[in-house]
């Protein structure tokens, strides 16, 4: 679902004016999935920080017996501050919220800290995020839950920048129902999500590659899931 690139990372670490606004779309090959996926991504860097957003559609699709339109709908916004142009500890704040199939996605509002590593030539990135995490249930006041998420972002360029290996890794604490296999729901506090994708750069505007999806207690599911898509992407 969430997707950042290497650009992305390297731009919000160091303030480069990269190319960073893409299209992918994904084919998701997970059981119970057989479905396309489009992810729509913007990043621009000012001098006072950066503005991150992202928008994932998934589409119904015949293979899963309805070919009705969009199935899911979620986007995040993310903005980072900094008061020089060398700094790597940036303060962040950062809104979620969706729908699912008529069901709403919970907004949820972050906020706290992101650090940079990286190596002379920003060939390799990572960044380390640390936030508390208030979701809003909408039911009543003392139905939300203030928690928190750790989060790392990486990017890899290899081969003069021709093969890229990016993703991300978010751990956060939410309570979601989770149904099992008896058919049953059991309430979950913890959620773990990964997406490390590979990339082959064709030239400067075209890449295909995919991302093997890996989560626990995630979208409703109970215990670990592995989802693997084929990918291409535009760079505008």
């Amino acid at each position: 679902m969430k997707r950042i690139l290497f650009s992305l990372v390297a731009a919000m670490a160091f303030g480069v004016v990269a190319k960073a606004q893409n299209l992918q779309v994904h084919y998701d090959f997970g059981d119970e999935r057989k479905m396309i996926t489009t992810t729509l991504e913007m990043f621009k860097p000012d001098k006072y920080g950066s503005t991150f957003f992202f928008v994932d559609m998934d589409y119904r699709s015949e293979s899963r017996g309805d070919n009705t339109g969009v199935s899911l709908a979620y986007w995040e916004i993310a903005r980072s501050f900094k008061w020089n142009e060398t700094q790597k500890f940036e303060p962040r704040v950062e809104f979620n919220s969706g729908n699912v199939s008529g069901f709403p996605i919970k907004n949820a509002w972050l906020g706290g800290a992101q650090y940079t590593f990286n190596n002379a030539d920003f060939s390799r990135v990572l960044t380390l995020q640390a936030n508390l995490k208030h979701i809003i249930d909408g039911k009543k006041d003392g139905d939300n839950l203030t928690g928190f998420q750790l989060t790392a972002v990486w990017g890899i360029h290899m081969m003069e920048g021709k093969l890229s290996f990016t993703g991300f890794a978010d751990f956060w604490r939410e309570d979601v129902s989770v149904k099992l296999d008896n058919g049953t729901w059991e309430n979950r506090e913890y959620v773990f999500l990964t997406e490390p994708q590979i990339w082959y750069n064709a030239c400067d505007n075209f890449s295909f590659g995919g991302e093997i999806e890996l989560s626990n207690n995630f979208g409703a599911n109970d215990g670990f899931m592995v989802n693997p898509t084929l990918a291409v992407k535009w760079t505008f």
